[in-house]
């Protein structure tokens, strides 16, 4: 953060908060499967699946994508080749529609801050999985990067407590204690992708991503993965 006036961490708080409207609260990440299923069904449990999202499924990859969106956001090319390197990486057809949708909607609503800098590359990859949206911006914007990393992988894991507390159902206090637990954990996840390479991309959290495809087929679903 280099401007005195605090301008990049405001930014940075509107684009992540829960009001931004990127439809972040109709996405699961295969929680409802896993809850239906009782591998989730309390505080304790949703923290050690969280803790495996964060370290070994998404929230590393989605780390490692800003990262390198964020350095190559001064060049087109490289940017929508990390886009659609993104897109490819995908372990099942929600979860790309997870990153897809809430990329595109911070598109459109960043346009406020910046008209046009995510347009073109939406019009050359065709959709924007989520993270490459917010590290193009915050590079654009002057955000540095760690924060930048630091607050999407909360934002995941919030959002993701704040789905869990509706389907199992958790009280408000059990989801806060599990997101402060987790404070650690992301703080990791963030400074393990500072020199992580694109060939990292990917993940080993297979229960999750098995998860998110028997999503599909639930007979009952509140939320759209």
């Amino acid at each position: 953060m280099t401007s005195p006036d605090g301008t990049p961490l405001l930014r940075l708080l509107a684009w992540l908060s829960p009001a931004f409207p990127t439809g972040a609260y109709a996405y699961s990440h295969g929680l409802e499967w896993a809850v239906e299923a009782r591998e989730v069904r309390d505080g304790p449990t949703l923290q050690a699946w969280l803790e495996d999202v964060l370290t070994h499924g998404a929230g590393r990859h989605d780390a490692i994508l800003l990262r390198h969106a964020h350095r190559a956001a001064a060049d087109p090319g490289a940017l929508a080749a990390i886009a659609r390197l993104g897109l490819a990486a995908q372990p099942s057809r929600e979860r790309r529609s997870e990153t897809t949708g809430q990329g595109n909607a911070f598109a459109l609503a960043a346009a406020a801050w910046q008209p046009g800098v995510l347009t073109a590359l939406a019009e050359a990859v065709g959709d924007l999985p989520y993270p490459v949206a917010v590290g193009a911006l915050a590079a654009t914007k002057g955000i540095d990067a760690d924060a930048a990393v630091l607050g999407l992988v909360q934002t995941l894991a919030a959002n993701l407590i704040s789905a869990a507390v509706r389907l199992v159902p958790l009280g408000q206090s059990t989801g806060l204690a599990v997101l402060a637990a987790l404070e650690g954990c992301i703080a990791g996840v963030a400074e393990a992708s500072r020199t992580a390479g694109l060939d990292e991309l990917g993940g080993a959290c297979f229960r999750a991503d098995i998860a998110s495809m028997q999503h599909e087929t639930q007979y009952t679903r509140l939320f759209r993965s």
